[in-house]
């Protein structure tokens, strides 16, 4: 019985270290560094380049409290972004949906869920193929500001449009 405790308790050890590994989701995960073509190459400079998408085009956009509508300025982001996927049928998206701390887990998942929606509909709207779109929320789990301030919460109430390799995701 002694053993089977010692067994146990290192299972759990072992398993919460595997959880705390920043990189476990590849280069940036959405974090200050994040966004399109993490990992795909291609300079800043190459209009074709994720690296280009990410820095020139905007890879993200705001959301209000509580709000999953889109401002003019994210309209404005989201039309370069859908420009740039019709003339870059090579590559697909992941719309990251992301909240401040405040709320609940459940609430923030379900906020993030349609703010990536907001994005995906308005992509779709301005003729992206939406098999080559996808969502996930990440709710307040992926700040990329942490602090308990309105400066830091306006900058995770985000989405993040993440380019991928394939036509087709």
């Amino acid at each position: 019985m002694k053993h089977l405790k010692k067994i146990m308790l290192l299972i759990a050890v072992l398993g919460v270290s595997a959880c705390t590994d920043p990189g476990r989701f590849g280069p940036g995960a959405g974090g200050a560094g994040a966004g399109a073509g993490a990992g795909l190459g291609g300079a800043a400079s190459d209009p074709r380049s994720p690296e280009y998408f990410r820095q020139t085009v905007g890879d993200r956009v705001h959301f209000a409290v509580d709000q999953s509508t889109l401002s003019p300025e994210a309209r404005a982001t989201l039309d370069g972004q859908a420009q740039w996927l019709l003339d870059n049928p090579e590559y697909s998206a992941i719309i990251e949906g992301h909240a401040d701390e405040r709320g609940t887990r459940e609430y923030n998942l379900a906020l993030g869920a349609r703010r990536a929606a907001a994005v995906k509909e308005y992509l779709v709207a301005r003729g992206v193929a939406g098999t080559r779109l996808s969502t996930v929320s990440y709710g307040k789990e992926r700040p990329i500001a942490i602090c308990s301030e309105e400066s830091c919460y306006a900058q995770n109430r985000r989405a993040v449009t993440v380019i991928t390799a394939g036509g087709g995701v």
